[in-house]
């Protein structure tokens, strides 16, 4: 598909690894937060993190020209109207707290154009309570990442009853453009968490359970379900990595 004007809002963590994804694959991106400040701290995460675009460079992943060429997409914005002036696909990726993202999906609503798409990062909260505080729910829902964004393929889209299939389409596109494998999950408002972070919530329980039972080690543990069921990590080695978004 054709490259979009894509707006991510936050420059945090996963703001900067997302907008780095986007820009990667050619799209062009404003990234906005509130400070210049948080804008360079994205900037330097885009650029020089761990798997931002010099280590991606290093580790074959892009070209030098690609790195340089990902690097120019990119613009940073504090003021939120001129970031999302004209933009296609808008992605909040702000702290996950319900009040906060109602009143960044309200000024998004009210600023962005009124065809674009409107996404958000939540790793647990309703998409549905989301999109009925815009006036366009169906053009409103969940892209849930996990991180490290680079590297992470899974791309788990959260959709409500009153999505809008054009809608749904166009952000599968970008998806699969960016590498992504999509899949296309229900929302469920009385549950926190969609599949993965629901499904390795109780693993952490059970896990923990476990430990404290004096059934096993921490240790033992991961070694068991690394070795018994061939994951690439255990359960307590996963939590540390922040590995789940």
């Amino acid at each position: 598909m054709k490259p979009q004007t894509i707006v991510v809002v936050g420059g945090g963590v996963m703001g900067a690894q997302i907008a780095q994804v986007f820009a990667a694959h050619g799209h062009t991106v404003r990234i906005h937060d509130l400070t210049w400040e948080r804008l360079t701290a994205a900037r330097d995460r885009i650029v020089d993190g761990r798997f931002g675009l010099r280590s991606a460079v290093a580790r074959g992943k892009l070209t030098e020209p690609e790195s340089l060429a990902a690097q120019e997409r990119i613009s940073y914005v504090v003021d939120l109207a001129e970031a999302c002036e004209g933009a296609d696909l808008v992605q909040e990726a702000v702290p996950e707290d319900m009040g906060l993202k109602v009143r960044v999906f309200r000024e998004l609503d009210r600023l962005s154009p009124a065809g674009a798409v409107l996404v958000s990062n939540t790793a647990g909260l309703s998409v549905a309570a989301l999109a009925y505080a815009t006036d366009r729910p169906g053009r409103v829902f969940g892209w849930h990442w996990f991180q490290p964004c680079a590297v992470m393929r899974c791309a788990e889209l959260v959709v409500h009853d009153s999505v809008d299939p054009d809608a749904l389409k166009l952000v599968t596109e970008v998806a699969e453009g960016c590498g992504r494998r999509v899949v296309a999950v229900n929302d469920q408002p009385l549950a926190w968490g969609f599949v993965a972070n629901r499904i390795n919530a109780t693993v952490r329980r059970e896990a923990e359970a476990i430990v404290s039972e004096g059934v096993a080690t921490r240790a033992q543990v991961d070694q068991i379900m690394r070795d018994a069921l061939r994951w690439p990590m255990g359960p307590f080695e996963m939590s540390g990595t922040d590995s789940l978004g």
